[in-house]
């Protein structure tokens, strides 16, 4: 079956319109409590279910917050409303308070006007397909509200940042600290405003900010992983070690070294896989997705790493992972899970990962980067009209295979249509720029021939 709501992450979409508005979400959060309630009651268990609820610095969420609530609590189950928190923080408070549920009123990475729904699971994974399919069946039975006695309750949680932030200091080693270690962090005017300054302070790090001041519309506005050159400016001009970037929500993250360079989730990926194989730590293969760079897989073959790719989504990356045995993948975005310290992907605490390995080793961020060299990769978007399948259309099958016969040893191209928007991503990387931009363009055109662009 395919999902009627439900896209690569969660339900996302602009603010008012379709399932992103209040009236929906209401419907969504009874629908949902109402699954949770049933499914406690067919396993004999009388008590009334608890849902997590986080979310980031839009403000469009007091109104889904609000209309969350309502609906889990006539559906007679408890919420627990952790106010701004990151993505990852949900899932691990969903765990620790040993909810039946976590939910996260967030768009990521998109601007303001953008929000979304996002579920975790009881022990704070993304929902799998089965469940999300299970809760768009469960939208379509009739609003309804248990009797007056069986209502659920709704309170604040008491110090969830400190429980976050002892949580995040724990997936490190006590002797591990940042002294000496200057840091510029960019939380976006999001989710990680106060928690990820807080924890790199008292890891001894000295810090500057960026993005810590969200006024409800400011969110990934020139600040954040998804604007990096704010902060490669920003450590160039102090003199610092290095700089870190997350995203709206705190489940992604980039680095800066100190000569301003970029050094996203791939980087990353190589840095910990190379380490941990070293240390002993990784187990089973590195996962990626389709995006991943061919110049990481094959800095990843020369050390001896397994490497699987997946669909792009980090759901989609923590399956392969938990399938074949493995602890560690991510994307090139900046989604990393190392899953022997979280669940899901962690901004913050794959920061301290990354930064564990720098500290240990005595490295910088450059040296640590110098075995693997990135092939260039360009994606052009192509936008199409609502119903078209142009990524499925004959002459866009015969173009790809084109494309990838002229790549073939060299790199890859591909298709990929967005699970959030209706827009074909056109990708292809190869060792040579001239090629890439050649068969990026001739492939481009074809999926706009097909798209009536």
């Amino acid at each position: 079956m395919s999902r009627k709501y439900f896209g690569t992450d969660g339900i996302r979409g602009r603010v008012g319109e379709g399932p992103i508005s209040a009236d929906f979400v209401l419907r969504l959060g009874n629908a949902y409590g109402h699954a949770l309630r049933e499914a406690a009651e067919a396993r004999g268990d009388r008590r009334k279910p608890l849902v997590v609820i986080g979310k980031d610095t839009r403000i469009s969420n007091y109104m889904f917050e609000a209309a969350l609530e309502a609906g889990l609590v006539a559906a007679g189950v408890h919420v627990q409303l952790m106010g701004p928190m990151p993505t990852p923080a949900v899932a691990h408070m969903t765990r620790s308070m040993r909810a039946d549920g976590g939910i996260v009123i967030s768009a990521s990475h998109n601007p303001h006007y953008d929000n979304g729904i996002k579920f975790f699971s009881a022990e704070g994974e993304k929902l799998d397909d089965a469940t999300e399919l299970a809760i768009e069946a469960a939208l379509d039975r009739p609003f309804s509200t248990v009797a007056s006695e069986r209502l659920g309750k709704a309170v604040r949680t008491r110090d969830a940042v400190g429980r976050y932030v002892e949580a995040c200091k724990s997936s490190v080693s006590r002797q591990f600290n940042l002294t000496g270690m200057h840091v510029v962090v960019d939380c976006a005017n999001g989710a990680t405003y106060q928690i990820a300054p807080l924890v790199l302070r008292e890891l001894d790090a000295r810090v500057d900010t960026i993005g810590v001041d969200p006024d409800g519309t400011n969110i990934n506005d020139g600040v954040g992983s998804m604007h990096p050159e704010t902060l490669s400016a920003r450590v160039r001009a102090a003199g610092a070690d290095l700089g870190i970037a997350f995203d709206g929500d705190g489940d992604r993250l980039l680095f800066v070294d100190s000569d301003g360079a970029v050094h996203d989730g791939d980087n990353l990926l190589y840095l910990l896989a190379t380490d941990w194989q070293a240390s002993g730590r990784l187990r089973g293969p590195v996962v990626g997705t389709i995006m991943t760079n061919y110049g990481l897989e094959q800095a990843l073959q020369r050390e001896g790493i397994e490497f699987l790719r997946t669909k792009v989504g980090d759901r989609y990356v923590h399956q392969a992972l938990l399938e074949h045995g493995g602890i560690l993948g991510g994307e090139a975005s900046g989604h990393l899970l190392c899953l022997d310290r979280a669940t899901t992907g962690d901004g913050i605490i794959s920061a301290l990962q990354v930064l564990e390995v720098l500290k240990r080793r005595g490295l910088t961020l450059q040296q640590a980067m110098a075995g693997v060299r990135k092939l260039p990769q360009k994606t052009i978007n192509v936008r199409y009209g609502n119903g078209a399948r142009p990524a499925e259309a004959g002459s866009v099958q015969a173009a790809l295979a084109v494309a990838q016969s002229a790549v073939e040893g060299r790199g890859r191209a591909f298709l990929r249509p967005s699970g959030t928007e209706p827009v074909v991503r056109v990708t292809v990387e190869a060792d040579d720029e001239a090629l890439v931009q050649s068969t990026l363009e001739s492939l481009a055109d074809a999926v706009r021939a097909a798209a009536g662009a």
